[in-house]
């Protein structure tokens, strides 16, 4: 059994000496040992919030309960039973029980799938076990582990710090405050407050430049994000189909309430029983409501991240997966998307435009002891340049950060501290007073400034990637910091290609084509972004820089985003500005990234999408992971996420007009029939053999009509669609109302089994008609809908000649009750079908 509490509950950690957290925690600066971190996590649980517990089977078959459509039907069975009615109140029970029990064992058997997906993309830690470093999931991180941090990395437990380099944090999701906070060693005052405890780091905060090791005190709920989750109900922002959703719920409510109360108003009036007469009112309510539509939307969306994931798209949040059809915006940078990924260092060049072993040496030296986060351009450098000479030793690093973007090493070399910084080429020249040229120092004159520029200029054009690299010898002393970055003399420039993808422009157009236009967020320089971008085969692209964008109102951005193609040189902050504007405009933007500076346009993106190699933060952040970094998966993985978005219409389209259809015609028929044209019981049982074939929804083909454009809610739309396709099925109705009343002239009984025939099998049939836009033989339904529809309609022939249809009042039929039955549902059908080519030239979706 768990604990609650945990060693550390009961005194202020952040106000002790190293030694004495150490000692309570039973830990040491060489970490645990696997045998204690496995007892610890057995004696104190998982390392998670309780918010994000696994969802049991017991919990999701209660859940089944808890809709109102549920606890209606449960109403109507207490009051059959309260007036000794056990027989309906059996029947109305069994089927609620029927329902529930089909959509759990759906819905699990989904989300059960769901989530093996999503294991497949975890965030990791790497922690010191048994002295050495290793990685772990995060869940499974105890307290006294040293977790060893550095950029991108998500904070997976509240600690302090032990040792740290530049080590900064980006606090937001805590305090609010949007820049990074400074991490120390060192032990504060015993009475600070979170943004005061500078020696601490907390649970789901993320590290945004420099190193660090830190010593865990408390994991999982008693972490401080957990102990505001418990007080705290968060609720994620609304998913363009869920706000669609909730509006059809509203739609469906104010028709249900209408036409209930007048129902039962009216059978009162003419002196029906009143008890029948609201059952009869209560199984209206439920009848012309989708009842299995949560269920449904649950199985389309688990079965899409299942279709997905064979595309190499991991669904993290299933909500999202909508939107990803929805989306006809996608703003990307191009490294890896755009281009191979693979980035490879050309040239190492002085200020003369030589080659030079010089720039390479301090390239390298810069490259190999650098321990903060890793990138491909250091890996770029390493991999290129053989360096055989280990007489240096590393001093000090100076972490990169996206203001300075620079990354600065301290070596020491023969007994010489050299510092040597590589960076964005401007970045590096402003630290600069001085270069060197043939091994003579000479000031960094305009002249100079001017013929260094040219060959930035030049180098770009051509596409290359430029840095700068920069050196002088400083003092020996205890550490460095930002501010020794200071006369340094200009070395040269590291020049790097990263060649434009095999076939992105065939791509790209295919994006188009389904409408989905690309923007391209960079942080390279405009020359840059422009040869990128017409390597690719993009014609006059249009392109703003970041200093442009922020120089922009948010209002003259609205205006111009949607015009640009490509967004060059810019920084977090603008990029969530473009993707705010684009959003604003009223467009389904996503947004795919993989680094630090990412997150925030990940959060703001309608689609936030990653990869599988990505920081931590960004895979965190993201609603997809694309387990390769190509357009062509994400390509593959939009097809998929249209054809769920279609297949869910596609139940509520159906869903809406049959059952208005069906309850405006109960609604007519009882006003002259004598008797109730439908028992409640009957009412229930026609929603669920109509609702069962329609489970399958999520196996069905799509017309390509749905996945060459994004679609999105139009409540307008489904209403067009209830208020044509629901009184025509009316029509037949009445028909049959006329083949029972005066062809067979039946009775109460025989006319509610002729009624109850027609009703099924015509809802079953026009499914093939209305779930596609093409004429019905151009469009193939899925083998699991023909096979549920055959099973549905047989049962439904049969239940009046079985014992079973007693108990709901059924009667056998004669040979020319069921004749005439079977040729309304043709002619419904034939009418159906040409009602559709009418209705979709004359209205769009």
């Amino acid at each position: 059994m768990q604990k609650e509490a945990n060693p550390t509950s009961d005194f202020p950690y952040w106000s002790l000496d190293t030694e004495a957290v150490l000692t309570k925690l039973n830990a040491s600066l060489n970490g645990l040992t696997t045998a204690q971190a496995i007892q610890r996590l057995q004696e104190y649980g998982r390392n998670s919030l309780q918010g994000k517990s696994k969802i049991t089977p017991l919990k999701m078959l209660l859940g089944q309960f808890k809709s109102p459509i549920i606890l209606i039907l449960i109403f109507a069975t207490l009051v059959s039973a309260f007036v000794q009615d056990w027989v309906d109140a059996a029947i109305i029970l069994g089927i609620v029980f029927a329902s529930a029990i089909l959509s759990f064992v759906q819905e699990y058997s989904a989300n059960n799938a769901a989530e093996k997906l999503r294991a497949q993309i975890h965030v990791t830690s790497r922690v010191l076990r048994d002295g050495k470093e290793q990685i772990v999931p995060n869940e499974e991180v105890v307290m006294g582990d040293i977790v060893l941090l550095s950029a991108g990395n998500l904070v997976p437990a509240d600690g302090i710090v032990l040792e740290a380099n530049d080590f900064f944090v980006n606090e937001a999701v805590l305090t609010g405050e949007t820049y990074p906070v400074e991490k120390k060693p060192g032990k504060v005052e015993l009475n600070a407050v979170l943004h005061e405890r500078t020696n601490c780091v907390f649970m789901g905060t993320s590290v945004r430049s420099g190193t660090a090791k830190v010593l865990i005190t408390e994991t999982g709920a008693r972490t401080f994000f957990g102990q505001i989750a418990k007080r705290l109900t968060l609720r994620t922002p609304e998913t363009e189909f869920e706000r669609g959703v909730r509006r059809l719920g509203y739609l469906l409510t104010e028709v249900m309430f209408i036409l209930v109360v007048g129902i039962f108003a009216l059978n009162v009036f003419f002196h029906k029983p009143v008890l029948d007469s609201l059952l009869f009112s209560l199984a209206l309510a439920v009848g012309l409501t989708p009842q299995l539509l949560p269920a449904i939307i649950n199985i389309n969306l688990s079965k899409g991240s299942q279709a997905m994931a064979k595309q190499d798209v991991i669904v993290r949040r299933l909500s999202s997966i909508e939107n990803f059809g929805s989306m006809d915006i996608l703003c990307t940078d191009k490294t890896g998307t755009l281009t191979e990924g693979v980035i490879r260092l050309d040239h190492a060049y002085d200020v003369q435009g030589q080659e030079s072993e010089k720039v390479k040496r301090a390239a390298w030296l810069n490259a190999h002891f650098q321990n903060g986060m890793v990138n491909p351009l250091d890996e770029a450098i390493v991999t290129t340049i053989k360096d055989e000479e280990k007489t240096a030793k590393k001093i000090d690093e100076i972490p990169y950060d996206f203001v300075r973007k620079r990354l600065t090493i301290v070596v020491e070399e023969n007994g010489v501290c050299t510092m040597i910084s590589k960076g964005a080429y401007l970045k590096v020249l402003e630290v600069c007073t001085t270069v060197e040229v043939a091994g003579e120092m000479q000031n960094l004159s305009d002249a100079w400034r001017q013929k260094l520029q040219e060959w930035y200029s030049e180098w770009s054009e051509q596409g290359y990637r430029v840095l700068g690299i920069a050196q002088r010898v400083v003092p020996q002393q205890p550490g460095y910091g930002r501010d020794d970055e200071h006369g340094m003399v200009f070395l040269g420039f590291l020049l790097f290609f990263d060649p434009p993808k095999t076939g992105v422009l065939e791509t790209i157009q295919r994006l188009e084509d389904m409408g989905v236009h690309i923007k391209i967020i960079t942080g390279d320089n405009m020359l840059v972004a422009r040869h990128t971008a017409l390597a690719i085969g993009m014609k006059n692209p249009v392109i703003k820089s970041g200093d442009e964008i922020n120089n922009l109102g948010d209002e003259a951005l609205w205006h111009l985003a949607e015009k640009i193609d490509i967004f060059a040189d810019v920084d977090p902050n603008e990029k969530e500005r473009i993707i705010l504007a684009l959003k604003k405009t009223g467009h389904v933007v996503g947004y795919m990234g993989d680094g630090i500076n990412d997150a925030p346009s990940l959060h703001s993106a309608d689609v936030g999408i990653s990869v599988a190699n990505a920081v931590d933060v960004a895979k965190e952040s993201a609603d997809f992971v694309l387990l390769k970094h190509d357009l062509t998966v994400l390509e593959r993985g939009i097809r998929e996420g249209r054809k769920t978005f279609a297949n869910t219409l596609k139940y509520v389209f159906m869903a809406t007009s049959a059952n208005f259809g069906n309850m405006f015609s109960v609604a007519g028929a009882s006003l002259f029939l004598p008797f109730l044209p439908l028992l409640p019981t009957q009412i229930l049982l026609i929603n669920f053999l109509t609702d069962f074939p329609e489970m399958t929804i999520a196996t069905d083909n799509v017309d390509p009509i749905y996945v060459e454009k994004p679609h999105r809610w139009n409540i307008h739309f489904i209403r067009r669609f209830m208020l044509v396709f629901g009184p025509l099925s009316s029509v037949f109705d009445y028909l049959t109302f006329g083949l029972m009343l005066f062809v067979v002239k039946g009775h109460e009984a025989t006319f509610q089994s002729g009624w109850f025939i027609e009703s099924v099998l015509s809802a079953a049939l026009v499914v093939f008609t209305l779930r596609t836009r093409l004429p019905i033989f151009h469009s193939r339904p899925s083998r699991w809908m023909l096979l549920a529809t055959a099973a549905v309609g047989l049962v439904t022939l049969l239940i009046p000649y079985t014992s079973l249809g007693k108990l709901f009042n059924f009667k056998p039929l004669p040979p020319i009750a069921l004749i005439g039955i079977f040729l309304i549902v043709l002619l419904y059908f034939t009418t159906a079908e040409i009602t559709k080519r009418w209705f979709f030239r004359r209205y769009e979706i």
